[in-house]
């Protein structure tokens, strides 16, 4: 089956993207099927990543909506796919996860309900996850014979270490929002149904911010991570070089 074969009516609509003043807001669509990540779905999520209302704000908050972030990918589509059109899905709807990660503005996730398998990965790509006390986080993929693939591993090992993530990902173990905040999963635990409302508090936050300075940390923060120290601290200052060049004057809003 290729990627993005399903077009049926319940992928219809299935991710939605809003202006709130100078942040953007995409909303997974899903809900009879949990938002489950069908390669439709991801293909409407790229799209919507490439929409002139997302393009041009300078903050995102993604959400799954009032009851679940994302129960997972919907495995049940790439289950006869040989190796190479599973090569290509990561070319094209796949590509996703990396397309959300390098996005130039601040991308917060408002997660409540199931964040599993799949929609992990999607919150991992997102550089603040707020999360509702009911939400729930894991790997499952060890169940059914498979390992996260879209970037799970990997920024997992970064945000919580290899020994987490090894406990996560061969468990495939489910965690509450106490475990994922102690962790370092999360960013913060907000009220009981408030998840949306706080990130777009933070998204807002951020948006007051200079737009090229947040990308530019971004990509400073995300190139630490692999540089050695050294290459980290001239990284740092040949942004800092930069950014204090294109700074607004003293007193200007940010």
């Amino acid at each position: 089956m290729a990627a993005g074969a399903h077009t049926s009516s319940e992928h219809k609509g299935s991710v939605e993207v809003r202006r709130e003043g100078n942040v953007a807001v995409v909303t997974l669509r899903r809900e009879r099927k949990r938002n489950a990540l069908s390669t439709y779905m991801e293909a409407e999520l790229l799209r919507a990543l490439h929409t002139p209302e997302l393009t041009s704000s300078r903050a995102v908050v993604i959400t799954g909506g009032d009851t679940v972030f994302s129960a997972g990918a919907d495995i049940t589509e790439l289950r006869d796919m040989t190796p190479a059109a599973i090569a290509n899905y990561y070319r094209e709807s796949g590509s996703v996860y990396e397309v959300f990660a390098a996005l130039p503005q601040p991308t917060v996730a408002a997660i409540t309900g199931y964040c599993l398998g799949g929609g992990l990965e999607l919150a991992l790509a997102a550089d603040i996850r707020i999360a509702d006390p009911a939400a729930v986080f894991g790997f499952p993929e060890v169940g059914i014979g498979i390992l996260p693939s879209s970037g799970g591993v990997t920024r997992a090992t970064r945000i919580l270490g290899p020994g987490r993530t090894r406990d996560l990902v061969l468990r495939g173990r489910r965690i509450g929002t106490a475990i994922a905040e102690a962790w370092g999963l999360i960013t913060e635990i907000a009220s009981a149904g408030e998840h949306l409302a706080t990130a777009l508090t933070v998204a807002n936050e951020l948006a007051e911010y200079q737009p090229m300075t947040m990308s530019v940390t971004k990509q400073v923060l995300d190139a630490s991570i692999n540089a050695s120290q050294s290459a980290s601290l001239v990284l740092e200052q040949i942004a800092y070089a930069l950014l204090n060049n294109t700074a607004p004057a003293s007193g200007e809003p940010r």
